[in-house]
């Protein structure tokens, strides 16, 4: 993966944060100079690394050429202080890259950092009235369930006392029965009686 994909990742994610027209057209100018400087950072740490290869072959190869001389000492210290003086203003360009990467990556954590306070109260006021909705939904819920064991009590209530109408009702009615069985019984018992006497 290219070394800039993280970057644009992070300048994409600040550019989806909600903003007000004018805040888009600086937003917009912030991240033009932030990819231009972007730019110039990764072309100073190529040059640099570039430069810090060809003094490293330059050497080898004075290297190699100072072996075949007579004071192959001397000519092997000025190799290394040319090699040195070439690498290290080679490291000094790569560092000026990446001193300018971190400079931009500051910037834009202090941009974002500032666009999240500037809508901390929206944010908050978002929260807030989730909260309440959240709430006024869990009062209609324990309300309606409230409601609704209320109605299955009365419900009960009301299946009891039809229980106990009907089992009041069931047991005139056997008493009832149980009398007219009885006269019947009886009824029955004096016509015998009667019967049996006549005869």
């Amino acid at each position: 993966m290219e070394k800039r994909s993280p970057f644009l990742l992070f300048t994409l994610a600040l550019l989806a944060l909600p903003v007000s027209a004018a805040d888009t057209a600086v937003a917009v100018e912030r991240q033009a100079d932030w990819d231009k400087r972007q730019a110039q950072a990764l072309v100073l740490q190529r040059d640099g690394s570039a430069r810090q290869v060809e003094a490293e072959s330059l050497y080898e190869e004075a290297a190699k050429a100072c072996r075949k001389k007579f004071l192959v000492n001397d000519c092997l210290i000025e190799a290394k202080k040319l090699y040195t003086q070439s690498h290290t203003d080679a490291k000094r360009l790569e560092n000026e890259g990446k001193a300018i990467e971190r400079q931009i990556k500051k910037e834009q954590l202090s941009d974002s950092d500032q666009r999240r306070a500037a809508q901390a109260p929206e944010r908050e006021a978002d929260r807030q009235a989730r909260e309440a909705e959240t709430s006024a939904l869990r009062k209609e819920s324990a309300e309606e369930q409230a409601a609704q064991e209320a109605d299955k009590v009365r419900k009960a209530a009301e299946g009891s006392k039809r229980k106990a109408a009907d089992a009041e009702r069931l047991a005139k009615k056997q008493a009832a029965h149980e009398a007219k069985v009885a006269a019947h019984k009886e009824k029955a018992a004096r016509r015998a009686a009667e019967a049996e006497a006549a005869n």
